[in-house]
C-alpha cells in the first residue's frame, strides 16, 4: 500500500514569522570551506546572531563533538547556557537553512514532523556533503518525531512559504539540472505540494550576482504576511543584476494567491562587494524572522538604513536588529542561510 504523503496526512510548512520553538544552528568548522582565512572575524557576528535569539527562544546548535562545542561555548560564554542547547550532530558546513530539517505541523498527533530532502551541496559544488546530508534525520530521532523522504534535491533557502498554502521559488535553482534533471517541472511542483502541503507554485527567474547556490529565494523575495512580499531591487541601471531584479519585480506584481494580488514592497540592494576577485551575494532579503526580532544583515552601506527602516514598517511587533556580516558574507551567506526555525506546537 502506497504511503500517504505529510499533505494527505494534514501536514504543512508554517510560515517563519509563526511562532517558534527553538532556532537550529549548525556551529561552523574551522577546518571548514565557509570562512577561508576569516574562520576567528565571523564569530563576533555568531555570538551576537545567538544573543539576539535567545531572548525569545531556545537555540539548538549543532557541533561535531566536545572540542567542537568548547570551541562554541568560548564564543557564547557571556550567554544564559539555559537558552542553549548543544547536540552532538556533526556537520560539514554551518548553512543549517539548506541541510537542516524542514519542520512540519498540523493538528493532531504527532503535530510535528520533518521533511529530509536530498542534498548535495548545491548541484554538487562543495564537496563532501555527507554529514550535512543526513542532520535532518538526525534531528527527527533526536525529537522522536516522524521523518519523510521526498527523493527530491532540495536546499531550505531555495523555498518560501506564507503558511497558508503559497510557495515561492526560483527557476534558475529548482529547475537547474544540477539539482533534479529527471525531474519535470510539473514532478517538481508535485513534490512540493506533497510534503509541504502547498497549493500554489510562485516562480521567479534568476538570481543575484554571486550567489553559487545558482539563485536560491532567500537571496531575492520573502513573504513578510499571506500576502505581502518584500524582494530586492537594483536602482544601478549598469549592475548585472539590475535586469533579473526587475523581472522578478514585474513577476510578483503579477502573481496572485487564492485569487487576490500580493502586496510588494521593495529592499534596495546594498553595493557590490567583491573579495579576492569574487563576487559576494550580500542581500538585505537574508533577514531572519525570530519570535521577537528580525535579524537583518548590514554591510556597512549607505542602503543599510533604509533596508532596516522598510524591515521595521513591515514587522511593526518585532524589533529589527541590523548586525554587521561584512566578514560572514565571505561565506557566501549570512542569518537566513545559517538559520532554520522549529515552529512551537501549540
Amino acid at each position: 500500500m502506497k504511503e500517504r504523503t505529510p499533505a494527505e496526512l494534514g501536514y504543512r510548512m508554517p510560515a517563519e514569522w509563526e511562532q517558534h520553538e527553538a532556532t537550529w544552528i549548525s556551529w561552523p568548522r574551522r577546518e571548514g570551506i565557509s570562512f577561508p582565512g576569516s574562520f576567528d572575524r565571523v564569530l563576533p557576528a555568531l555570538r551576537a546572531m545567538v544573543a539576539a535569539l535567545i531572548k525569545s527562544e531556545r537555540v539548538c546548535i549543532n557541533v561535531c563533538n566536545g572540542a567542537h562545542e568548547a570551541e562554541a561555548m568560548e564564543v557564547l560564554r557571556d550567554l544564559d547556557p539555559a537558552r542553549i542547547t548543544f547536540h552532538r550532530i556533526p556537520t560539514n558546513e554551518p548553512w543549517c537553512r539548506d541541510h537542516g530539517p524542514i519542520f512540519l505541523t498540523r493538528n493532531k498527533q504527532p503535530r510535528l514532523a520533518i521533511v529530509d530532502w536530498d542534498y548535495n551541496a548545491w548541484g554538487g559544488k562543495y564537496p563532501p556533503c555527507d554529514l550535512d546530508e543526513v542532520v535532518p534525520t538526525r534531528v527527527g530521532e533526536i525529537l522522536d518525531v516522524p521523518v519523510f523522504y521526498p527523493r527530491m534535491i532540495l536546499e531550505g533557502g531555495s523555498i518560501e512559504v506564507n503558511g497558508t498554502g503559497a510557495l515561492l521559488t526560483s527557476e534558475s535553482c529548482l529547475l537547474n539540472e544540477n539539482r533534479n534533471p529527471n525531474l519535470k517541472r510539473h514532478q517538481i511542483e508535485q513534490r512540493l505540494r506533497d510534503f509541504l502541503g502547498v497549493r500554489e507554485i510562485l516562480w521567479l527567474g534568476q538570481g543575484i550576482e554571486g550567489d553559487d547556490t545558482d539563485g536560491h529565494i532567500d537571496d531575492l523575495a520573502r513573504f513578510v504576511r499571506e500576502r505581502v512580499v518584500v524582494t530586492v531591487v537594483e536602482e544601478k541601471r549598469e549592475s548585472p543584476n539590475y535586469q533579473a531584479l526587475q523581472e522578478n519585480l514585474a513577476r510578483l506584481r503579477s502573481m496572485k494567491i487564492e485569487g487576490e494580488p500580493l502586496e510588494v514592497f521593495e529592499l534596495p540592494m546594498p553595493r557590490r562587494i567583491v573579495r579576492e576577485d569574487l563576487v559576494l551575494p550580500a542581500s538585505y532579503a537574508n533577514f531572519y524572522i525570530a519570535n521577537n526580532c528580525v535579524l537583518l544583515p548590514t554591510f556597512g552601506d549607505p542602503m543599510d538604513k533604509p533596508a532596516r527602516v522598510t524591515l521595521q514598517r513591515l514587522f511593526p511587533d518585532r524589533k529589527v536588529i541590523g548586525i554587521d556580516c561584512r566578514e560572514l558574507i565571505w561565506g557566501l551567506g549570512t542569518f537566513h542561510c545559517l538559520t532554520q526555525q522549529q515552529p512551537a506546537v501549540i
